[in-house]
């Protein structure tokens, strides 16, 4: 990340009632989620809610280098909020112990705040188990850049080819594609006129419950070559 003390988490919020949104992403990376999970940027725990159901998984690790939202963690897991095999370490992948292998790493919409997201992602390679999975999904294109990503703490948005060309050295490509056709018309209304700092709750409930459905349905048909985000897949 940036730094704690730059890390900027009140989106977190807004779009945690984004359920088709979730069910959505999560469903297409759900093949390659599994064992030993390592949730880089854990925030309030949604991505450990989405898989909390979900088979496969032994052991899951929220990595949260804000010291409020890993307090919010730990007492999620503490009150039953989340399964217990869910632990919780406040700090970076570099303050892992050298011991720490992980068979699935995550950077659900985390890679965008890290500014040597090269660096980054090298060093979440290193931790990954032979057949393991590093999987990133981020948002997508330079031109949409708003000051919404400004006021969230983006470094920068990505396209297929600047993914790639941050993915580190020694691993396979899965995938690289983009998700949410429909949503990128909403992003692209937002950067030409809206140019809005944060949607409200209203904007984001209509977008998750008519535009996801119909991005769902749209994405394969174009062959994932059209979405407001980006999401990448190496194996080890």
């Amino acid at each position: 990340m940036t730094t704690p003390s730059d890390y900027v988490g009140g989106e977190l919020e807004l779009f945690a009632a984004a359920r088709n949104w979730k069910r959505y992403w999560s469903d297409v990376i759900a093949p390659f989620v599994g064992g030993r999970v390592l949730d880089v940027g854990a925030g309030l725990g949604a991505t450990a809610e989405v898989f909390s159901e979900r088979a496969g998984i032994e052991a899951w690790t929220c990595l949260e280098p804000d010291a409020r939202f890993a307090a919010r963690l730990a007492t999620r897991v503490e009150a039953g909020g989340l399964p217990a095999r869910t632990r919780v370490l406040r700090g970076t992948i570099q303050d892992l112990t050298a011991a720490d292998r992980f068979d699935t790493v995550l950077y659900i919409d985390v890679l965008e705040h890290i500014r040597d997201d090269r660096g980054e992602l090298a060093r979440a390679a290193a931790r990954l188990a032979e057949g393991g999975h590093l999987v990133v999904l981020s948002p997508a294109h330079p031109f949409l850049y708003a000051p919404f990503d400004a006021a969230i703490g983006h470094e920068r948005r990505y396209t297929r080819a600047t993914l790639r060309a941050a993915a580190p050295e020694g691993l396979r490509r899965v995938r690289l594609d983009y998700l949410d056709a429909v949503g990128f018309g909403a992003s692209l209304g937002n950067r030409l006129v809206l140019r809005s700092a944060m949607p409200n709750a209203a904007q984001i409930a209509a977008w998750d419950r008519l535009m996801v459905p119909l991005s769902r349905r749209l994405d394969p048909w174009l062959g994932f070559r059209a979405g407001k985000s980006v999401l990448g897949i190496w194996a080890r």
